[in-house]
């Protein structure tokens, strides 16, 4: 009966659209790559970073198989705002759906796109994401299906934030005594290209050339636009660390959607978006075609000591590498919390594309962002507990685990409040009693559960941070957004019922909080956590499970980590 249930709702989920397979096959591999003219050992599929784009329609299957060839490191890829209906196992997340892909493995990768939207994929082990292990995935109606605004031509854009280290040196400074952040990065990179002035280099160790300023790897990148023609830019974040502003000088952009859901349409000079979000807008080429304009994307919410990323707007026929003859636009104050609330609230469903959320829910889980200290380490945690991954999969211990749950992780629940009363989100954080945990909040199947996201001081003192929070497996409706410390008692009559938009990334802004609501109606064990790699890293995140045992058999590719060493079956 419950396997019945399950196939109607993928059925209703899908609607029945069947599309084409589509069929890839990746070999992920380190090369020196010199995207901001330094040069640096990158994670490269099929020897370009950013990788190739997933260009697919609703109802088409995506096969990827991925050959891990790095040689001494293991490897996981997520595919980030797909839902995984009916194929947990395929979410591509290490220790939460899959152990991870041992060098020279080849792992299939198989899942539905079963919404037009924008999406992107991205290395899910460790820090690799910083490595350059990402691309975009774009997905659109069926044929004969519209979609509720104009343009001509349909690009895509990714904007990132790009160190010098690698992901081993950070990694290490974030585990070690005394901490040792990873500091900002050196560039911001559009479409996988920026710059970076070598003259700041210092270290007399450097070979000659191992930063060239004229390396055509690093000449900026040029999006060509036919005058009078109306463009989708289809634009991703998937910074490790930033939160940016993108702008196009002289240039309105009209917002229609974010992660794969439209957007009652309003227009902004510069858009800011966050780690993990995706936003469709509409620019007509409207401006003077005798020259080319400036594409910027800069740091926002961080005391910036990263150049602004620049690119060029080139209009046909001038010459796609033709400078604009104007200095770059000045970027908006990095510390203005307010246009950034702002156009978080300005985010709703579009009309006739409204999915009216559930009146009331029937969980409600607060989570407390908080920097702490465990064992004289410095570690993120939610409501005082900093996540550890277990050495077996949650997906497979769950589903297949056999014996006492115990052995394969903590059975105590997390903690889903904190002393609202007592805590002062302004102080700075002490928090000398977080413990680190891999519990999990199980969730009864199809109800619907209220997450309340809290953002704090850190220990740091007058410093909160934006915190971009991505679940796995759902979109949620974004209730509403606040100023300072949540009041369960008087803040929900403010949410908004009637035209929230869904999303699957979200920021918490600084000494701010941000509701949530999603139906846990989805098979398996999903991860929600910070999308700021090195936050992630330090245990910000938790893990849900839902309807466990309405996931189908699991295949024995995703095993043989921890005690699944034992379950794997050729």
């Amino acid at each position: 009966m419950k396997q019945l249930v399950f196939l109607l709702l993928l059925i209703c989920t899908t609607g029945l659209v069947q599309g084409r397979i589509r069929h890839y096959k990746w070999e992920v591999k380190y090369e020196y790559k010199s995207p901001d003219c330094m040069k640096k050992l990158s994670i490269t599929i099929n020897g370009r970073s950013p990788g190739p784009t997933i260009i697919a329609q609703q109802g088409d299957t995506i096969i990827v198989e991925l050959t891990n060839s790095l040689g001494t490191e293991n490897l996981a890829v997520h595919w980030h705002g797909i839902r995984q209906i009916g194929t947990p196992w395929s979410d591509g997340t290490e220790g939460i759906t899959q152990c991870p892909i041992l060098p020279g493995d080849t792992f299939t990768y198989r899942f539905v796109v079963d919404r037009p939207g924008t999406y992107m994929y991205h290395a899910h082990y460790g820090m690799q994401k910083l490595a350059g292990l990402y691309g975009s995935i774009r997905v659109s109606p069926p044929d004969g299906v519209s979609e509720p605004f104009f343009y001509d031509h349909d690009r895509s854009l990714i904007l990132n934030d790009w160190y010098h280290k690698s992901t081993y040196e950070m990694a290490a400074g974030l585990s070690s005594i005394p901490f040792v952040w990873v500091g900002e990065p050196q560039s911001l990179l559009i479409q996988g290209r920026g710059w970076f002035n070598c003259s700041l280099l210092t270290s007399p160790s450097l070979e000659p050339g191992v930063c060239n300023a004229t390396n055509p790897e690093c000449s900026p990148y040029f999006l060509t636009v036919i005058p009078g023609k109306t463009y989708r830019l289809r634009l991703t974040s998937i910074t490790s660390l930033s939160a940016l502003s993108f702008q196009i000088e002289g240039h309105n952009m009209t917002v229609v959607e974010t992660d794969g859901h439209y957007v009652k349409p309003f227009t902004v000079k510069n858009l800011f978006i966050y780690s993990g979000e995706t936003y469709s807008v509409l620019v007509k080429a409207d401006q003077d075609p005798t020259r080319n304009y400036w594409m910027e994307t800069s740091v926002v919410s961080r005391k910036p000591t990263t150049p602004p990323g620049l690119a060029y707007l080139n209009y046909y026929p001038n010459h796609p590498h033709r400078q604009p003859p104007t200095s770059p636009p000045a970027n908006p104050i990095w510390n203005d919390t307010e246009p950034r609330m702002n156009q978080s609230l300005a985010i709703k469903a579009r009309e006739d594309y409204i999915h009216p959320p559930p009146i009331t829910s029937d969980r409600v889980i607060v989570l407390l962002n908080t920097q702490n200290r465990v064992n004289g380490r410095v570690r993120w945690s939610v409501n005082n507990v900093s996540l550890t991954l277990p050495k077996t999969p949650y997906l497979i211990a769950l589903k297949e685990a056999r014996g006492d749950l115990h052995n394969f992780f903590d059975q105590n629940p997390p903690p889903e409040r904190y002393n609202f009363a007592a805590y002062d989100i302004f102080s700075n954080a002490t928090n000398h009693n977080a413990t680190t945990s891999d519990a999990i909040y199980r969730l009864k199947f199809n109800t619907t559960v209220d997450i309340i996201l809290q953002n704090a001081n850190t220990m740091t003192v007058n410093n909160s941070e934006t915190h971009p929070w991505h679940l796995h497996g759902h979109d949620f409706w974004v209730l509403g957004y606040g100023k300072g410390k949540f009041d369960i008692n008087t803040d929900p009559a403010r949410y908004n019922l009637v035209d929230p938009i869904m999303k699957n990334t979200v920021p918490v802004h600084p000494y701010g909080w941000t509701a949530l609501r999603f139906v846990a109606d989805n098979p398996g064990t999903w991860a929600f956590h910070c999308h700021i790699d090195s936050h992630f890293y330090m245990g910000m995140g938790v893990v849900f499970e839902e309807g466990i045992e309405m996931v189908g058999k699991l295949p024995s590719q995703i095993m043989g980590c921890g005690i699944t060493k034992g379950f794997r079956r050729l």
